[in-house]
C-alpha cells in the first residue's frame, strides 16, 4: 500500500511541488488539514487587482481661497478675466467666484482630490498671470 501511495501526485496531492500535499501548504499539528490563503485583492479580467473595498477618495472635497486687491474694481477685474475659465471636467469639479468688497472669492467641490488639485494649480497659474498683467499696466480707471 506504501508503494502505491508514494506514486501518486497532483490532485491527489501527495506530493506535487507546492500542491495541496506539500510542506509548504500543510499547516504543522493540524493532521494533514491544507492551510487557505486569503486575498484581499483578486486579479480582475485584465489581470489587473480590483478592490472591493470604497475608495476614500469618493467623498467631497471643499477649498476656499480669498484673494484681496487693492480696490474693489481691481478685485471685480480679476474675477471677470477669470470666469470664463470653464472646467474641463465640469460634472467633477465645481467652482465658484465672487466679490466681497475688495477680496476676490474662489470655492472649489470635487469628490476627485487629483482633479481638484489640478483645478487649483491652472487658476492659480492664470490668477498669477491676471496679476502681473495689472501690475504692469498700472491700477485701472474707474468705470
Amino acid at each position: 500500500m506504501q508503494a502505491a501511495e508514494a506514486g501518486r501526485t497532483g490532485a491527489e496531492g501527495q506530493g506535487a511541488p507546492g500542491g495541496p500535499g506539500s510542506e509548504s501548504s500543510v499547516a504543522p499539528g493540524s493532521g494533514g488539514a491544507s492551510r487557505v490563503a486569503r486575498t484581499q485583492n483578486a486579479p480582475g479580467p485584465g489581470g489587473d487587482v480590483v478592490s472591493t473595498a470604497r475608495r476614500p477618495g469618493n467623498r467631497l472635497h471643499i477649498f476656499a481661497l480669498s484673494v484681496p486687491f487693492p480696490s474693489p474694481l481691481e478685485a471685480d477685474i480679476a474675477r471677470g478675466s477669470l470666469a470664463p475659465d470653464v472646467e474641463p471636467h465640469r460634472e467633477a469639479v465645481r467652482k465658484e467666484l465672487t466679490v466681497s468688497g475688495s477680496v476676490l472669492a474662489i470655492r472649489w467641490k470635487a469628490e476627485d482630490s487629483r482633479l481638484l488639485r489640478i483645478s487649483i494649480i491652472n487658476f492659480l497659474d492664470h490668477l498669477s498671470l491676471v496679476m502681473r498683467t495689472m501690475q504692469r499696466f498700472g491700477p485701472p480707471f474707474s468705470r
